[in-house]
């Protein structure tokens, strides 16, 4: 049995299924995102790319992702990528990470629309338990972006992570869990329903 391919969209954001097609549209943006500082993730060259879309999309036949290109609905252009990882179907539980927009994308509320379709999907549709996300402890943009979603800090795992330029980097974990959505959406997503 196949599985329906899932897309997520509103008046702004439309997230389809990454295919290894889209290697071309991602590469402009890849060429202005930064993820050597605070991960693991090289997209410095169109074939590195490939390959990062590549495994992407291994992970996805196994079952452990969702990835997904991210276009911008009112710019009518490509702006990133993003995904559902580390899914654990017995327990519920997934992450929403690997996230990178483009510079204009960025401080615009357009990633916070974003996470709310992922987080409307995972907890009404998906009828998951719990949703995390793991961010470098140094990425202090990355950090308050997740906290305006109202997720919780609930620990660091300490030099977990080693990234492009060899720190040992340490990652706060954040969550959101099933039985906070409701207050969640209706606290801090209102204007988008």
């Amino acid at each position: 049995m196949i599985a329906t391919p899932i897309i997520l969209e509103n008046d702004l954001v439309l997230l389809r299924p990454l295919e290894s097609i889209h290697g071309q549209a991602l590469w402009p943006i890849a060429q202005q995102v930064d993820l050597y500082r605070f991960g693991s993730t090289d997209v410095s060259s169109l074939e590195k790319l490939k390959i990062y879309i590549q495994n992407a999309l291994q992970e996805a036949s196994e079952g452990k992702s969702i990835p997904f290109i991210i276009y911008n609905k009112q710019t009518s252009e490509y702006v990133g990528s993003t995904r559902f990882g580390n899914i654990d179907h017995n327990n519920k539980t997934l992450h929403i990470g690997w996230t990178w927009i483009s510079p204009e994308a960025r401080g615009t509320g357009f990633n916070h629309q974003m996470k709310f379709l992922m987080l409307r999907h995972v907890f009404e549709t998906m009828d998951f338990e719990k949703v995390e996300f793991r961010i470098d402890e140094r990425n202090i943009v990355s950090r308050k972006a997740v906290e305006k979603l109202g997720a919780t800090l609930e620990g660091i795992l300490r030099k977990n992570i080693t990234v492009k330029d060899g720190f040992r980097r340490s990652s706060c974990c954040y969550g959101i869990l099933k039985e906070e959505w409701q207050n969640i959406k209706t606290e801090r997503f209102s204007s988008f329903q």
